[in-house]
């Protein structure tokens, strides 16, 4: 049964969901067109998405990398502690 009612209310939120590619959308909005028209000349990065990821987003890269450091370490250190006797 709650299967059923989360298939339903996932079913329901993808009707709702505007048409692809579509400009009139929250998600395509000035900073989008910024990062694609500018991000080349301000980063000097080789690439678009190298030039978001390393210096519009770098705080938030660097989160993401320090949890999955942390993850890392957590589970070698539980691993490492099974196999002793």
């Amino acid at each position: 049964m709650i299967l059923v009612l989360i298939g339903v209310a996932l079913l329901g939120v993808a009707v709702e969901l505007p048409p692809f590619g579509e400009r009139a959308v929250p998600s395509w909005n000035e900073v989008a067109r910024h990062y694609l028209d500018r991000s080349l000349n301000e980063t000097g990065a080789s690439s678009v998405v190298a030039g978001i990821i390393t210096d519009y987003r770098g705080f938030d890269t660097l989160g993401e990398v320090t949890v999955l450091f942390t993850a890392v370490t957590a589970l070698l250190v539980v691993l490492e502690g099974r196999s002793r006797p």
